[in-house]
């Protein structure tokens, strides 16, 4: 047995976050911060919180009705990588919902403040007698929307990319620096959506890993979704698909095979800090969100590492002004596409800054950024003027 299907995938989900939890409550002790809005010491009966409990297993069960109801309505969902994903949601739904009912009734009686969006959801469903918070309850439609979108296609792409890797040739890698670099290159994404997937997983109070706010514009929304499948500009045939004609470094480098393995290391290290940026984020990573603010690892050189290597790495692995139809048109049209794909990850970078410049604590590493950090300090020499941190849109 080669151990490469989709069950040992799972299984890398599993190895991947399993350590990283029993470090967040054991040594990180993540579970006491005060952050969590959970009171450990501050025990309520069962009776004063069940009311309340309650009204939030409605609200949450709405949630995961409305969502079950978009996995069935969007035909996408049941196509390519997501069927694998569906095919994971449906046989751990009964699970997840038998789960929720210990879960909910054991954290209110510990919670400081258990009337969340969840609990007016809930309230506004059973009819109770009390004024609903709308804005509470767009808080945490915006939440659930980005873990429900996410996660199906995290997950769906674990096995292509864990097989893949398990399926190689050592010895054949070893010999060929080429091939080793590929090999690593998928490595590194093994590594990158393994802690990706726990991020959307373990979006969890007790672990300090819950959504604080989701990105409450249309415009950061936009600029998000538009990178990613279904609505992905830039997949093939779409309009900003900049491949038609080109060819990867490994066919313009075939016969340099010394540069081919220099360009092939700095792809690798590339990619590395790609992964780097979201292993970084731990049991906090997701798109969309406020969960916390991140001032180490990749994030102490640049205030998006993961958008700045990741699009060097497709300038460098495309080269879009080389064609295989020598043809100036294509090489012109493909090198504007992809200046219009970098200028959308320009422009998702804005609109995340904006959403966290509402947290005072993401403003002083804004600033400390600009004076002290590599990337932007070498961006304001480019530029011959500091940055401005864009307006926030409030408390969120």
């Amino acid at each position: 047995m080669g151990m490469d299907g989709p069950y040992a995938a799972l299984m890398n989900i599993v190895a991947c976050g399993l350590p990283m939890l029993v470090w967040a409550i054991a040594v990180d002790k993540v579970h006491r911060n005060a952050s969590t809005g959970i009171d450990w010491s501050n025990s309520r009966p069962w009776r004063d919180t069940l009311d309340t409990s309650l009204a939030r297993l409605a609200g949450l069960w709405i949630t995961f009705g409305a969502i079950a109801a978009t996995y069935f309505i969007g035909r996408f969902f049941h196509e390519g990588v997501f069927s694998f994903a569906m095919w994971c949601f449906e046989r751990a739904a009964p699970w997840l919902f038998l789960a929720s009912i210990p879960y909910v009734l054991l954290i209110d009686r510990f919670t400081t403040d258990p009337r969340d969006g969840t609990w007016h959801l809930g309230a506004w469903a059973m009819g109770l007698d009390e004024p609903v918070d709308r804005a509470a309850v767009a808080r945490h439609a915006r939440a659930w929307a980005v873990k429900a979108f996410f996660l199906p296609f995290m997950i769906g792409i674990v096995p292509g990319a864990f097989g893949d890797f398990i399926r190689t040739d050592l010895s054949a890698t070893l010999a060929d620096p080429v091939r080793l670099a590929l090999t690593l290159i998928t490595l590194m994404f093994v590594i990158d959506i393994a802690f990706a997937c726990v991020g959307y997983l373990l979006t969890l109070k007790p672990l300090d890993a819950h959504i604080r706010s989701a990105e409450p514009t249309v415009a950061g929304w936009v600029a998000a979704l538009i990178c990613y499948p279904p609505f992905a500009l830039m997949r093939s045939g779409g309009p900003l698909d900049y491949h038609p004609g080109t060819a990867e470094w490994t066919f313009w480098l075939a016969g340099y095979p010394s540069i081919a393995a220099v360009l092939g290391a700095v792809l690798v290290a590339l990619t590395a800090i790609y992964a780097w940026a979201t292993v970084a984020f731990g049991l906090r990573f997701s798109n969309l969100t406020h969960r916390g603010i991140l001032t180490n690892g990749p994030f102490a050189w640049s205030r998006h590492p993961a958008y700045l290597s990741k699009n060097i790495f497709w300038w460098l692995s495309t080269i879009p002004f080389l064609t295989t139809t020598n043809s100036l048109t294509d090489a012109a049209r493909n090198t504007v596409l992809m200046a219009v794909v970098s200028a959308i990850y320009y422009w998702r970078a804005k609109t995340e800054e904006r959403h966290l410049s509402a947290d005072p604590d993401y403003v002083a590493y804004w600033q400390w950024m600009e004076r002290n950090a590599p990337i932007p300090r070498l961006f304001a020499r480019l530029r011959g003027r500091p940055a401005r941190l864009p307006e926030a849109l409030g408390a969120i």
